[in-house]
């Protein structure tokens, strides 16, 4: 553990249970069971033979929505529990046994849903624009959205029923192989065994062998695991594709498209814009081998330093987002100092916890919890930030409610995005004219990248092998590895080589995983965020209360209607070319510091 680790800093989730042994836990399950069969018997029929009284309805509403706002809270509890040492046995016993006795109860309420969904448009029209249900309008609307793709209530039970066993068992024998993964990692002749976040962090190291020997300890442990990770991956996908059929989507996508409350011809208006300007990455990856001194880049040189920007306490990158945060909006600030406060965010690294990082809304009768893992890296100030804006999303959201706080991917990665567009403003301001403000800039052009071009091409490589899966039945690794190289080749163009190495780099992507077609959201939050920066700059200080007041408006509308109060219509044309035009102004920004600092050097 070094000195800039986030030594000690770990989430108490006693306000949620004081343990895993929690008498209350078991207590809960079962009064949630009661409570969800006590609903049906006095429910059932109430929109099937009505229609209903909008007052009935809305009682019903609220009635559901606390069983589902105690449900969040025992199940956010099983999953934060396992994030947290995904190889302890008990974490991975009470994940599996509240998902099961949860989908028990579910069976009990998919009733409402099945007969909204089948209420004639006639009846459900007029309650949708009452008074009374005003509050749950969005939740009205988009549950008869998925109306084509709903199956029977028998059908439906089976389908839940069965993905404890099916997706659900595989996504988190994923979870269980990565976090117990050790990767051999040899330097000056001694190997040692890392973990897989240790591993991804030295490659960021400032010297080369320790980047390549980090790459080439990643890529022996996915080889051990490859018939594991390969394996999960066709199952995954194959059942995905039985979801698909079985719901009628035109598509692999299509479900996640509906999800995100966004067209797929959006979609792919998004990724060709992105495709189209991948010059620019080109152009900036030649620049760096400039200043690296590196004839030819490797995919190990992708993230190395620009100069020396040193490792930073977590103390220092709590205080630098905290700063930046209240400078736009001390709303927004003492909102992120309560993660700190009250013990809501686990940033250490240690043995079994999960990698990577989130931020759980839990309830909105409870708090967010956030979790990453820290190394010291200004990487990780930039993730710390970007899970703090999740989560103060989360919480300025919690008043519209289970149904009407939670946000499509799409514009859930606003405000994380932002929050990194926050501290890395602030950082620029104290830099300017210093040679680490090129340092700087070329750090953040290299997270833009892996947010918006990196995650195009994540997107592609699941477009071809959920297509190749269909056409050509179960994939090898070999034909996984091959998808991915043409995915990502692309991106790089001859400015940077991936070696044969990096090909099985595909199978340890949790989003691939858990959320399959998540990535494209990264680059929509990343473009729209230049895009409400923008606006930030015209307008000023004036900004900040329209901002915060986007955030609260959480999943309660369309995300075109909540932009569009903030002056941002994501339909005009051009709108995805207007955000990667800025950054390939700081491309050039980059390539002029870069020449001034040789000329006054040399």
């Amino acid at each position: 553990m070094t000195d800039t680790a986030a030594h000690g800093i770990t989430w108490d989730l006693t306000d949620l249970y004081a343990g895993i042994d929690d008498p209350t836990i078991e207590t809960d399950l079962k009064r949630l069971a009661e409570r969800a069969r006590a609903f049906e018997k006095a429910h059932r029929g109430a929109i099937s033979n009505g229609p209903p009284k909008a007052a009935d309805l809305a009682a019903m509403l609220r009635e559901l929505e606390d069983i589902w706002q105690d449900a969040g809270v025992l199940s956010a509890f099983a999953f934060l529990t396992f994030s947290g040492d995904t190889t302890a046995p008990a974490h991975g016993a009470l994940l599996t046994r509240v998902r099961e006795r949860l989908t028990a109860m579910r069976a009990d309420l998919v009733f409402v849903e099945l007969e909204w969904a089948a209420l004639p448009e006639a009846q459900a029209r007029p309650l949708i624009e009452h008074a009374d249900l005003a509050h749950y309008r969005h939740h009205l609307i988009r549950e008869r959205d998925f109306t084509p793709h709903r199956r029977t209530e028998g059908e439906e039970v089976i389908l839940d029923r069965k993905a404890n066993t099916g997706a659900r068992a595989f996504a988190r024998l994923f979870d269980e192989t990565l976090s117990r993964a050790r990767f051999p990692f040899t330097d000056k002749g001694e190997t040692r065994q890392l973990s897989e976040e240790e591993v991804l962090g030295l490659l960021s190291d400032a010297d080369r062998d320790t980047r390549k020997a980090a790459a080439d300890a990643l890529t022996a442990g996915l080889k051990e695991l490859s018939p594991l990770l390969t394996f999960i991956y066709n199952t995954l996908i194959a059942d995905h594709a039985s979801e698909t059929e079985i719901r009628a989507y035109d598509g692999p996508m299509a479900s996640r498209n509906l999800g995100n409350e966004i067209s797929g011809p959006a979609v792919d208006a998004l990724l060709d814009a992105c495709e189209r300007h991948t010059g620019m990455v080109h152009d900036y990856y030649r620049l760096k081998g400039k200043l690296l001194g590196i004839p030819q880049l490797m995919d190990y040189d992708r993230y190395a330093p620009i100069g020396d920007a040193g490792m930073i306490p977590f103390d220092e990158a709590k205080r630098m987002v905290l700063d930046s945060y209240r400078k736009f909006s001390p709303e927004m600030a003492d909102t992120a100092a309560m993660f700190f406060e009250r013990r809501w965010i686990d940033a250490e690294i240690r043995p079994g916890k999960r990698g990577g990082a989130f931020a759980h809304p839990v309830a909105p009768s409870a708090h967010p919890y956030v979790m990453l893992n820290y190394l010291g890296r200004p990487r990780d100030v930039m993730v710390l930030a970007h899970e703090l804006g999740h989560g103060v999303h989360q919480w300025a959201a919690r008043e519209r409610g289970y149904f009407g706080s939670d946000t499509p991917l799409t514009t859930a990665e606003t405000a994380s995005v932002f929050g990194e567009m926050l501290v890395f403003s602030e950082l620029r301001k104290r830099l300017e004219g210093t040679p680490e403000a090129l340092s700087l800039l070329c750090g953040k052009l290299e997270d833009t990248f892996s947010t918006v071009f990196r995650q195009v091409a994540m997107t592609r490589f699941e477009q071809t092998a959920h297509a190749a899966r269909a056409a050509e039945g179960e994939l090898s690794t070999g034909r996984l590895d091959q998808l991915w190289m043409d995915a990502n080749r692309p991106m790089f163009g001859d400015a940077l080589t991936l070696r044969d190495e990096y090909a099985g780099w595909w199978s340890y992507i949790p989003h691939f995983v858990h959320t399959p077609f998540y990535c494209y959201a990264y680059a929509f939050g990343e473009l729209l965020v230049l895009a409400l920066y923008a606006r930030y700059l015209e307008e000023g200080p004036a900004f900040a209360p329209r901002y915060m007041e986007l955030l609260a408006a959480g999943g309660s509308d369309r995300p075109e209607a909540i932009l569009s109060r903030a002056g941002i219509d994501i339909t005009a044309p051009g709108f995805w070319d207007a955000g990667l035009e800025m950054i390939g102004g700081w491309v050039a920004e980059a390539t002029g510091l870069a020449a001034r600092q040789g000329a006054e050097t040399g």
